[in-house]
């Protein structure tokens, strides 16, 4: 019986690995938006500057995108089943001490901390699941796996605002305490190591290629965090970061290439279907989070919902994806074309993201959101399972771990350039809008003036004087064009996502072509040789 064979459980043993290794995903996942709607309290709490409070958010996310590539390596290093358990018992613990900091720089180190066991968390979790399964049922793995993925980043503000409204923030740290437990347990009983080569001696570690990873990775995933807080190129920090992020990768693909042992196998990327699962995986992740990053805006800075109600807008739309993770993987299975489920979900992203760009008013209702957001579970639950599959279908043994760190990697900064795009896109066009919209309000023009003078005349009859109420009627009408300005600025994003969806379809088509004849099943029994 061979490596890849010799990791697939049954039974219960396997529903108990699925269940622990999908917990995990999902704790990690949650936590990089569980903490978004609790800055305000971590603020006053702590007595914080917003800048400073924003780091919470940024540490995490930088020590995630440091760790994930190194995930395979370090698998290799301590064993699988170690190396998971450390990370959960990592994470257990920089949550508990998270909840019980007593000032921001405590708070931010912890988090680092938090983001060193969680990367760890989310791709060694698709690896276990992914070599647990028989190759023929690996599509319905991938898709209870992309459902933990999913799910995560929609259940943090809800969960988090909730926490917040009835609680105090340090309970959103403390709840990953039970469930890091039972994980960590779990994991030493139940999760077993593949038989790596022997592991690398200290001098045989490349430390240099460690050193320069965490310096391009953490300089990218800073500028990305931080750029528009800091005005981009405007900000020395923000140059010198780029130039060190570019140098950082040049010399580490250069260091990785010629090393003996490398930190991160880069010759996996000749496999022309992980590569393209790259590519797709990072514009998932762009619109994903960017999609997930902008409603809860919208319906907070426009509509004036709270966070929590924020949050309860996409269950439906998760309940979607959860709903349709079971028939995909039953359509992957029978031998559906991953190239035409891919563009099939593409589409119907775009479709997704022109309905929602229509129906953006100051009075749209919860209501009006509906149907567009269960179309965006729809197409979300066609890319996910697709992508994740094509991207590991033709790996074997170690190679499994390596993509999925490439894949998750590619994820997760797609989402960081789509939020970071965004937020930037969203500054300068607001602007734009706002000129525009201001050159054609001609306070000369009769119907300018009426409106005018019917809001101070309202203002008056409530016994405001005149000339205050002629000063509030100006600053009302302002405050309308502010307001227009900013939803056609979300308009555009919503209509430029689904560009960038509709452009990508063909780019599939043509691309992804040499697998499709292929049944899913057929490529994933090539998986196990």
């Amino acid at each position: 019986m061979n490596q890849q064979n010799s990791l697939v459980e049954y039974g219960s043993r396997r529903v108990i690995i699925t269940i622990t290794a999908v917990f995990c995903a999902l704790l990690e996942i949650i936590d990089t938006t569980i903490v978004n709607v609790a800055l305000n309290d971590m603020k006053g709490s702590l007595g914080a500057t917003l800048n400073e409070v924003s780091w919470v958010i940024t540490a995490y996310s930088i020590a995630n995108v440091i760790v994930v590539p190194m995930t395979s390596w370090l698998s290799q290093q301590f064993g699988r089943r170690n190396y998971f358990a450390a990370s959960v018992i990592l994470f257990t613990v920089a949550s508990f001490l998270c909840g019980n900091a007593h000032g921001i720089v405590e708070l931010i180190i912890f988090r680092f901390i938090q983001g060193l066991g969680g990367g760890a968390l989310l791709v060694t979790s698709q690896t276990i699941i992914t070599e647990s399964y028989p190759p023929e049922k690996r599509a319905m793995a991938q898709a209870i796996y992309v459902l933990g993925v999913i799910v995560g980043p929609t259940l943090g503000p809800p969960l988090g605002g909730y926490i917040i409204e009835h609680f105090s923030w340090p309970l959103i740290f403390y709840i990953n305490i039970p469930v890091g437990i039972i994980a960590a347990l779990l994991t030493l009983q139940y999760v077993r190591s593949p038989k790596y080569a022997e592991k690398r001696k200290a001098s045989e570690v490349d430390w240099l290629g460690i050193f320069l990873l965490m310096m391009a990775v953490g300089s990218l995933q800073y500028i990305l965090e931080k750029g528009q807080e800091e005005d981009w190129y405007s900000s020395s920090t923000i140059i010198v970061l780029t130039i060190t992020a570019f140098l950082g990768f040049y010399c580490f693909i250069w260091r990785q290439m010629v090393y003996k042992y490398p930190i991160v196998e880069l010759r996996v990327l000749k496999n022309g279907n992980l590569r393209m699962g790259v590519i797709l995986a990072f514009i998932q992740g762009f619109g994903l989070f960017g999609s997930t990053f902008i409603i809860p805006l919208y319906t907070q800075s426009i509509l004036g919902w709270n966070a929590y109600q924020a949050g309860l807008l996409m269950i439906p739309s998760t309940l979607m994806v959860a709903f349709m993770m079971p028939i995909v993987g039953q359509m992957m299975q029978r031998g559906v074309s991953q190239k035409y489920m891919i563009a099939g979900g593409m589409l119907i992203f775009f479709l997704y993201s022109l309905f929602t760009y229509k129906i953006m008013t100051p009075h749209t209702s919860a209501d009006d959101f509906f149907w567009p957001l269960m179309i965006r579970g729809v197409g979300l639950g066609l890319l996910s399972v697709p992508i994740s599959m094509m991207a590991l279908s033709t790996l074997k043994g170690i190679e499994i771990a390596q993509g999925a760190a490439f894949s998750g990697m590619s994820r997760q900064l797609g989402g960081s350039f789509g939020v970071a795009l965004i937020s930037t896109y969203l500054t300068r066009d607001i602007v734009g809008h706002r000129g525009d919209l201001v050159t054609k309000l001609d306070i000369y023009n009769p119907a300018v003036q009426n409106h005018v003078k019917g809001i101070a005349a309202g203002m008056q009859a409530k016994g405001m004087a005149p000339n205050t109420a002629l000063q509030t009627a100006h600053q009302l009408l302002d405050g309308s064009v502010t307001i227009q300005a900013t939803i056609l600025s979300y308009m555009d994003i919503f209509l430029y996502i689904g560009l960038m969806f509709l452009v990508c379809i063909p780019f599939v088509l043509f691309f992804v072509r040499k697998p499709a004849h292929k049944p899913v099943k057929s490529s994933m029994t090539d998986a196990a040789h």
